[in-house]
């Protein structure tokens, strides 16, 4: 789908665009990725890291410019939108600046996506967007409504909007992995609360979900990898498994267990082999069959969150994914 084709990501230095953008080029073949980013150090630097491959150009600017990112979209086939504020007592702390990026730049990628007639636009979501308790995740689940409510107008635009969903990325630079690594110095490993559970994928397999939603996509659908769950003390261990934890208490914001599809949303959810798909509510488009396809409804009772989740990682599994990744984590 994307051999030939010109492709823009949105935030695109950050973890998820630095996994996209080789593992893209080396799949398909587009003849373009435009990153589309407003940190010219990071640019500059993953410039370096991809020996300036003359498939990338790096375009700066930000999602609240509905102008730079009209311009930006000129000659655009495909958009991934990851640009985000993303951390949650951040976001707590500095509600505006959130609200600015997650909600007013998801409408104006909206906008400027229909204005210059893109073909299929794929929004990172989170799973904190799903029964919000934080600002951040809010902010997330405005703009997944954003995203596919905006497919109800098709009549009058050619573009198709779609979300994907996922839990914890595995290494991520700020995620959990790599703060405890770095904490091993110190003697102890802080634990925020010793019930936690988390949901863990790594960004290959949420790249390849992106990939999986393009293809399959007609608009409107959530798409949710199916992944394993681990509790927030094994991950440690698989860190550090001599080490004393020491509980800190949960942060502003922070939920104890991640959900990724809430009850409300199981009349409207299918299951598939490696993911779900949450249709939407408005125009009958849960029950439309070529949006449905090949899959099962889910019981009415249905949650997906990580705490009763039917696949968990053990600790051999994670450290030995960690021990494969020394070196990397927390970099990407």
């Amino acid at each position: 789908m994307f051999k030939n084709s010109r492709i823009l990501i949105t935030g695109g230095t950050g973890s998820f665009g630095k996994t996209f953008i080789p593992m893209t080029l080396e799949k398909h073949n587009p003849r373009e990725i435009i990153i589309y980013s407003r940190d010219e150090m990071k640019q500059w630097t993953l410039a370096a890291e991809l020996n300036h491959d003359p498939r990338i150009k790096f375009v700066i600017g930000d999602v609240r410019d509905k102008e730079r990112l009209s311009r930006a979209l000129d000659g655009v086939d495909y958009v991934v939108h990851a640009a985000a504020t993303k951390i949650v007592p951040t976001a707590e702390y500095n509600p505006f600046e959130c609200i600015k990026t997650n909600i007013n730049g998801a409408m104006n990628v909206i906008d400027a996506c229909i204005d210059k007639g893109i073909k299929k636009v794929v929004a990172l979501s989170t799973d904190k967007a799903s029964n919000p308790i934080n600002l951040y995740g809010a902010t997330k689940l405005a703009s997944d409504k954003l995203f596919v409510a905006y497919n109800s107008s098709s009549n009058s635009h050619s573009t198709s909007f779609s979300v994907v969903r996922y839990g914890n990325v595995m290494g991520s630079r700020g995620s959990v992995i790599p703060f405890f690594l770095s904490q091993i110095s110190k003697g102890e490993l802080p634990i925020t609360d010793k019930r936690m559970t988390r949901f863990m994928i790594t960004l290959e397999e949420g790249v390849k979900l992106v990939w999986h939603a393009f293809d399959d996509m007609l608009g409107g659908e959530i798409y949710v990898k199916k992944i394993p769950s681990m509790k927030i003390t094994d991950i440690a261990l698989s860190v550090a498994p001599s080490l004393p934890q020491k509980v800190i208490g949960i942060r502003p914001g922070e939920k104890i267990h991640e959900q990724m599809i809430g009850y409300e949303d199981a009349a409207h959810t299918y299951e598939y082999d490696e993911h779900f798909k949450i249709l939407p509510a408005i125009n009958e488009w849960s029950k439309d069959p070529n949006r449905i396809k090949n899959g099962k409804a889910v019981a009415e009772d249905f949650i997906y969150s990580s705490d009763n989740n039917s696949e968990w990682m053990t600790k051999e599994e994670l450290s030995s994914w960690i021990e494969s990744k020394k070196g990397s984590l927390g970099v990407i």
